[in-house]
């Protein structure tokens, strides 16, 4: 991959209401591949914001996991950043890709992940112009699956720290599917529930990653399961097929620090695409 820069072409430069709070959607995963109901979460989360919350959207990022994340069925990151880039290149005009934490060598946290988007952000960027002539700080989110909030609820899979770090310092918006019991995990995070937003998926769609490289395995199309981008690119990539040959992992064994490293997919657990 190039050097890394920040992404920031497609975000908002101003507030169109100053009496609004600006939020950042990040949505952290494998992107392995990259689906339609990925890019879907973002268009439902701005839904919810402009009808339910006082926050403004100002831009919306997808953040690919390293290779170091050593998960089975986990493309190399250049074919992920590259799916990710073409899903989203010409359906979005506020949806963007960060490298940052796709380059790293070693696996990234999602809480340092969400204070790398805060530097870049609130440090380096000073915020967003309010539009009467001050700077707000930007309140940044971690976008993800109902599935994430129950393994945030489930004992010992993820760290004291950095649930208070994610949850009571930014915030996530969560979006809501059919069998997942949201309710019993929202009681057990109840010191933070103001910071948890719950978007109900109106139209169901339980299409994932891990389904999309079963039927490749298959044989069988997705088309219109993924962007048409991205399905041109796996074929001409030879990704994802029988043999296995693009798959970045090397243990089918995973670090209990790895855990809930798959927010993005909001069809299955966080640690199963």
């Amino acid at each position: 991959m190039d050097a890394y820069n920040f992404p920031d072409a497609r975000l908002k430069k101003k507030l169109d209401d100053p009496s609004k709070t600006p939020l950042l959607l990040v949505a952290c995963g494998s992107f392995s591949p990259i689906t339609f109901l990925h890019l879907r979460m973002f268009v439902m989360a701005d839904d919810f914001v402009k009808h339910t919350t006082n926050f403004e959207v100002i831009g919306g990022y997808l953040s690919p996991v390293s290779d170091a994340y050593r998960k089975q069925g986990l493309a190399p990151a250049e074919h992920r950043v590259a799916m990710c880039q073409l899903a989203i290149d010409k359906a979005s005009n506020w949806l963007m890709v960060d490298t940052w934490e796709a380059e790293k060598k070693e696996y990234s946290p999602t809480a340092h992940v969400l204070d790398h988007f805060d530097h870049e952000l609130n440090e380096v960027r000073k915020g967003i112009d309010a539009g009467d002539g001050t700077r707000k700080p930007v309140r940044i989110a971690l976008l993800a699956g109902a599935d994430l909030i129950q393994t945030m609820s489930t004992p010992g899979v993820w760290s004291e720290s950095d649930l208070d770090h994610i949850l009571g310092r930014y915030g996530t918006f969560i979006i809501e599917r059919s069998g997942t019991d949201i309710d019993e995990a929202l009681a057990s995070l109840q010191p933070y529930r103001e910071n948890i937003h719950v978007i109900q998926q109106l139209i169901q769609n339980d299409v994932s990653s891990t389904k999309i490289r079963l039927f490749l395995r298959r044989g069988m199309s997705v088309q219109y399961l993924i962007p048409a981008p991205v399905v041109e690119y796996i074929e001409q990539n030879h990704l994802f097929g029988e043999d296995g040959r693009t798959s970045s992992m090397t243990s089918a064994t995973q670090q209990s620090s790895e855990k809930g490293k798959e927010p993005a997919e909001p069809a299955e657990s966080a640690t199963t695409s």
